[in-house]
Parts: structure tokens; sequence; C-alpha cells
């Protein structure tokens, strides 16, 4: 009979040696390409072709890149960024909303009507606007859960119908000038974050991530499952705080950054959470992949269906009123023309599958980079607007075959 270990000689079974392989270095660069092989893309795709199209544009024209030109391609993601957040929401559930450009032309004419013609206090039109916003969305959700009306038909019919009470509010005028000395005209256009708070903000999201990965990791080892360990902790956490802490001082050699995109950065963050550490997350993603088996494991899904268009409504509002700041002005034209398109590309662009079920908060802030990169190199090199149509087109298309062929090749290693 052998003899038994001692106590200082742990025993490792082969599961140990595999968890702490996957702490190494070569552990972690093995198992992302695991992941890309079976179709986990993450966001891969949009970063490298963001790279791709940030590098032609400054080798045709350098004034692209300068810290001025990127602060005014901030200014623009703003208002677009935070109707795709809204669209992130209705297609994580496999549905549509094509009424948000509306909604966001609505959202603007009630903001020049109440303030400037009514005159009432800003922050009553803008809690007026986001109730408008809320009840669209609940109008969609009930007829989609009470009548089994398909999305794209209600929200296509919505389209028309907040058209049509824009140019109404609006009248024969068909605009209304915003005070330029206001305080929402000045956050649309000028106001700038402090730089020591510009520099402050770009540090948190490296002590957030060492913070809640190391609780994280804490409660997987306390379940006796792999965790990361410190070490690649430290090195995401040390790696997104250098890239942040550089981007921010680039863009303090300009202007600085804008508080406007820090309000969309700020959403998305908020939104990020909502999605993936709460219940209501949790039951979004559990509906938009299978929607009965939802029901069966108990989630309320017509609830769930309510709050997303609710919030995809409320946020498309919210994007028109902070339009209608950056124009100083509320008109016939808001929320027409490629609206709808750069909001829906976005979202799908950024990584958020139209299939349901999966994508990401941060699909709307990497997706409206890339559609407003275009349209901002493109206008530099002072080519026609059918040119940025074209090329934003093939970028979507391509998103979404990526988005396919990912999906068959999940289902392909089984991680559908």
């Amino acid at each position: 009979m052998s003899e038994p270990r001692p106590p200082s000689q742990p025993r490792l079974d082969r599961a140990d040696v595999r968890v702490r392989a996957d702490d190494s270095l070569g552990g972690t660069v093995r198992a992302f390409f695991d992941r890309v092989r079976s179709g986990d893309l993450g966001s891969l795709p949009v970063i490298v072709g963001l790279v791709v199209i940030w590098t032609v544009f400054t080798s045709l024209n350098p004034v692209f890149v300068t810290p001025n030109n990127l602060v005014n391609l901030l200014f623009d993601c703003s208002t677009t960024g935070v109707i795709a957040l809204g669209i992130v929401c209705v297609l994580v559930l496999g549905e549509i909303d094509l009424s948000v450009g509306s909604m966001s032309g609505l959202a603007s004419a009630v903001l020049g009507v109440l303030w400037v013609s009514q005159g009432m206090p800003v922050p009553v039109a803008l809690v007026a606007v986001l109730a408008i916003g809320a009840l669209t969305g609940a109008i969609y959700a009930t007829l989609l859960n009470r009548l089994g009306m398909p999305s794209f038909v209600s929200t296509l019919s919505g389209l028309l119908a907040l058209l049509g009470l824009q140019l109404y509010l609006l009248g024969s005028s068909g605009s209304i000038n915003l005070p330029y000395g206001s305080w929402v005209v000045a956050f649309g256009q000028l106001l700038i974050m402090p730089r020591w708070f510009s520099y402050l903000l770009s540090v948190l999201p490296g002590i957030a991530i060492l913070w809640f990965g190391s609780r994280a990791a804490a409660r997987r080892r306390a379940a006796n499952l792999s965790a990361p360990s410190t070490v690649r902790l430290l090195a995401k956490a040390g790696a997104i705080t250098v890239i942040l802490v550089l981007a921010v001082h680039y863009l303090n050699l300009g202007r600085g950054v804008p508080w406007m995109f820090g309000l969309f950065v700020a959403l998305v963050v908020a939104m990020d959470y909502a999605l993936t550490r709460t219940k209501w997350g949790r039951s979004m993603f559990a509906v938009g992949g299978n929607r009965e088996a939802a029901r069966r494991a108990g989630i309320n899904v017509r609830r769930i269906y309510l709050s997303a268009f609710m919030l995809c409504s409320m946020l498309a509002a919210l994007g028109g009123t902070m339009a209608a700041a950056r124009l100083a002005s509320s008109s016939q034209q808001a929320g027409t023309g490629d609206v709808n398109l750069n909001a829906i590309a976005a979202a799908v662009i950024g990584g958020t599958s139209l299939f349901g079920g999966r994508g990401s908060a941060y699909s709307a802030l990497l997706g409206i980079i890339v559609i407003q990169s275009i349209a901002n190199g493109l206008t530099l090199l002072n080519l026609s607007s059918s040119l940025r149509y074209m090329i934003t087109g093939a970028v979507l298309a391509i998103a979404v075959i990526v988005d396919s062929l990912a999906r068959q090749s999940r289902a392909a290693h089984g991680r559908a």
C-alpha cells in the first residue's frame, strides 16, 4: 500500500493544471483564438474596421485625425448614438423600431413648441418629451403583446404618424430657432469638460475593471471555478487606462472632451450594467434567444417587451432633443433623411445581432463612431453624400454577413 501524500504536497488533478494554464498569457491568447474560431467575435470586426477606416482617411487627408476634428466627430456621434442605444434594446429581443428617426424629430418639435413658443421651463419640456417617447413605446409593445402585430408594421405606421404630428406642430413656419445663448444650445455646441475631470474619468474604467474583476475572481475561486489571475486583470486594466488617458490627452490638445459625448458614454455604461448585471438584462437576452423557453422559465415576456420599446422610444426622444441643441433649432428636417439608417446601422455594425439574443450597449458606441467617421472623412475629402450612403450600406451588409457566419459557426461548435 502506497503512503499518503503529506499535507505540504497537495495533489493536482488535470482540471487544476488546466485552470492554471489558462491563467497564463499563452492560455489567454489561445482561449481568445478559440472563441474567435467558434464564432464568438465580440467587438473584434468593428474595431478592425475602425482602424482601417481611420488609416485610409488619415492617409488621404491628415486633417481627419487632428484633435479639433475628432472633437467635432464626438459631438456628431452623441446625438444619433443615443438613438442607436435604444435600437440595441429592441434588436436584442429580435425586434425592430423603424420610427426612431420620426420620434427624434417629434421630440425636437415638442421641445421647440413648449420651450420657445409656450414659454415653459426647459426641464418641464424635457419631461414632456420623454413622456411622449414612453407613451409611444408602450403603444408599440401593446400592439405586439395584445394583438400580435409585428413590430416592423407597427413602427412603420408610427414613423408616418409621428412625422405627420411633427409637421403639424411646427406649422407653416417649418422651424423654431432655439435661443443661442441658452445652456441647451451651449451644451450641444460648446460645453467641454475641464481637463482634470476628463483625465479623472479616463482612469475610472481601469479602476472599475480591477475592482469588479477581483471580486468576481474571488467568488469564482471560492466556488472552485477557474478565474483570471491578478496579473491578467492588471494587464487588462492597465492597457485600457493607458489607451483612454492617451486619447483624452490628444483631445485636450484641441478643444477637449465634449460634455454631450460624456452624457452619451454615461448612458452606454448604465445600459451595459443593466444588460449584464441585472435580472432585467438577463431576461432580455433570454427572451431574445428563445421567447417560449423564457416564458416557460417564468419570465414575464410581455413586461420585457414593454420595457424595451418604451426605453427605445425614450432614448430616441432624448437623442432628438440633443440634435435640436446641436443645430440650435427645431425643424421639419429633424429626424428625417438618414437618421433611421444610421441609428439601426450603428447598432448592427457595432455587433448587435439582427437575430436577437446577442448584443451589447457598446455596440451603439462603436457603431456610431464607424458611421460618423465615414461621413466626416468623406466631407473632408469634399466628396458627395451619395458615396457616404453607398459605403455605409456596404459596411452594414458586411456586418450582417459577418453576424450570419458567426451565428452558423457558433451553432456548429455548440455555442449558439
